[in-house]
């Protein structure tokens, strides 16, 4: 994964988010850990129902950058804050592509060394559940699942696992982590869409 987030240059996106005004920046932590039997897996929360936004949602750990705070440091932050997992910036292998998303912010992808031997406590304000995915979920045969919505001209990108549905763009960015990281292509995904009950 080192060797192939290396070389992978990510696109970075700035400008404005329509009405809204200016994109806020947000950060996403891809935590790589190692599961059962040495099997990788990633992290992957869902959020709590009494949240504001996005209650409820298949989500990676992650949240708005504070001032003067980069997408690395954040990362670092939300997950030690949501699923109290304290790692250093040594743990960081690199970044992927950024995803606009809807609502108004552009999220940066973070993939980071979790190791062996992690202890994942959810924080109830925040998540609801706490799961380890192994990476073999996203070689299915049907990752990732494209259709087409009324509303955009952009497919809406799915991944099915854990029992559900997971969107963008938390399965953007889990398509763009196998793709990337795991296969070491080039392959981008800030064109896929959200289904509509994300765009708030």
């Amino acid at each position: 994964m080192q060797a192939n987030l290396d070389r992978f240059g990510p696109r970075t996106h700035e400008g404005q988010a329509g009405e809204g005004g200016a994109l806020k920046r947000a950060a996403v932590a891809l935590v790589v850990l190692a599961g059962d039997e040495d099997e990788a897996c990633f992290v992957i929360t869902r959020r709590a129902q009494k949240l504001n936004s996005h209650a409820g949602q298949w989500a990676l750990p992650g949240g708005r950058l504070d001032p003067g705070e980069s997408a690395e440091d954040a990362a670092l932050r939300e997950t030690a804050e949501e699923v109290g997992l304290s790692l250093g910036p040594e743990c960081i292998l690199g970044l992927m592509d950024d995803y606009p998303t809807r609502s108004g912010y552009v999220i940066t992808p973070v993939v980071v060394w979790g190791g062996e031997g992690c202890v994942l406590v959810p924080n109830p304000a925040e998540v609801a559940e706490v799961y380890r995915v192994p990476l073999a979920v996203l070689e299915g045969s049907d990752v990732p699942t494209l259709r087409t919505i009324p509303e955009s001209d952009r497919p809406v990108i799915s991944i099915s696992m854990l029992g559900a549905n997971v969107h963008a763009p938390t399965a953007a960015v889990l398509y763009q982590l196998r793709e990337v990281a795991v296969r070491g292509l080039d392959t981008r995904v800030d064109h896929f869409e959200q289904p509509v009950f994300a765009w708030r």
